[in-house]
């Protein structure tokens, strides 16, 4: 059971903190992420995102994809394809291989946007994505707040 947590008291600049529960990922019917090791970020207005290993990332699901992004926090983010079977799901998850001094931990971790998933897990509770194209927290039951990614909200 996941205690209850409103988005809006996480702090800003964001706050890195140790999952305790397991977390999983599948795609085509397949477990491509399953971990007990990972990290999530918590910053105000954001469902929390999430960290996994790359030791614990099938290791055909991530192939390197064209682009990337610049967060003011965590540093320079490189994509990623993530595959499995027949599916190919293109930029469907991020990482920072060399993130800045707060957030070293999250070196050779990788975070993957639920949205393009077929299901993903913080222990036995199947997340939602945050909203919006561009954020990847993982939404679960027990967030409460007004969390960002709706039409009107990309600029707070």
């Amino acid at each position: 059971m996941l205690s209850p947590e409103n988005v809006q008291d996480y702090p800003r600049p964001p706050r890195l903190e140790p999952v305790p529960q397991t977390l999983r990922i599948l795609l085509d019917g397949r477990v491509i992420a399953e971990t007990r090791r990972a990290w999530r970020v918590l910053e105000t207005h954001h469902a929390p995102t999430y960290y996994i290993p790359l030791a614990d990332i099938a290791d055909d699901a991530l192939v390197p994809a064209t682009g990337g992004s610049f967060c003011e926090w965590k540093g320079r983010a490189q994509y990623w394809d993530v595959r499995s079977g027949a599916q190919i799901r293109s930029g469907a998850a991020w990482s920072y291989p060399k993130p800045t001094r707060s957030f070293l931990q999250i070196a050779d971790h990788v975070s993957f946007y639920a949205s393009q998933m077929e299901a993903c897990f913080v222990g036995e509770v199947q997340v939602t994505a945050q909203p919006g194209d561009f954020y990847g927290g993982w939404v679960t039951p027990n967030l409460t707040g007004t969390i960002k990614g709706w039409p009107g909200t990309e600029g707070w």
